[in-house]
């Protein structure tokens, strides 16, 4: 059997957020915010080759989004997929772009008016993960309206609001023998009150991207 997850912090006890944090608000939808901090676990079935090898679940293991990957053709597309397979998130990735850029729209669209918020790496030559996140409304992309910073090998990303120091969501690697011998790669991220942790997931999804097509990088030269 299986050993339980174990997770960063047990219901309730995650560490209060900085003050300001909140700013986040509903990005995706109010059905996906709280009003205390939020555990995510998520278990990447690294030997898994079907849809659904990522997936996210709750500190109770409840299923909360799956993702949904293409096996053949251009993997330039995921669906994030809620708990019952209804499609929250569409994440498309512009093939032709300067800083890797991904798009993420509502539901199954990919539709400029679903557009929601766009992320890309903030430059092209980085030694850790630094991505910077844009809503909609944020034609000129001056300022990014959120940050992911951090290292993905060991899963110690966290996620800024703004260009403040505000802290909205933490990652927290958590890994057992068994677990690697699964091939699985099982790490929590840490919600912060009131902050949208479907737009979170989707960061997760797209920093797991980012990181695969690195190494596929790296494996080539």
């Amino acid at each position: 059997m299986e050993q339980p997850y174990v997770y960063a912090y047990p219901p309730g006890t995650a560490p209060p957020p900085p003050q300001g944090s909140g700013i986040a608000g509903v990005i995706v939808d109010p059905r996906f915010c709280a009003p205390y901090p939020v555990d995510l676990a998520i278990v990447r079935k690294m030997m898994k080759l079907t849809d659904g090898n990522f997936v996210v679940t709750d500190v109770n293991g409840n299923l909360l989004f799956k993702v949904k990957e293409p096996m053949f053709g251009l993997h330039d597309k995921r669906i994030l997929l809620d708990g019952s397979g209804s499609p929250v998130l569409t994440l498309r990735e512009k093939m032709v772009s300067l800083h890797d850029r991904w798009q993420v729209f509502r539901g199954g669209s990919t539709e400029q008016r679903d557009l929601l918020y766009t992320v890309k790496r903030s430059s092209m030559l980085q030694f850790k993960t630094k991505l910077d996140v844009f809503l909609s409304h944020n034609k000129d992309e001056k300022r990014c309206d959120f940050r992911v910073k951090g290292s993905w090998f060991e899963r110690s990303c966290v996620v800024y609001a703004g260009e403040s120091d505000a802290i909205v969501a933490q990652m927290h690697k958590k890994h057992t023998v068994q677990s690697m011998f699964l091939g699985k790669d099982n790490f929590s991220v840490t919600v912060y009150p009131n902050v949208d942790y479907a737009f979170i997931a989707s960061l997760v999804v797209i920093l797991d991207d980012v990181n695969r097509e690195d190494r596929a990088a790296a494996g080539s030269s």
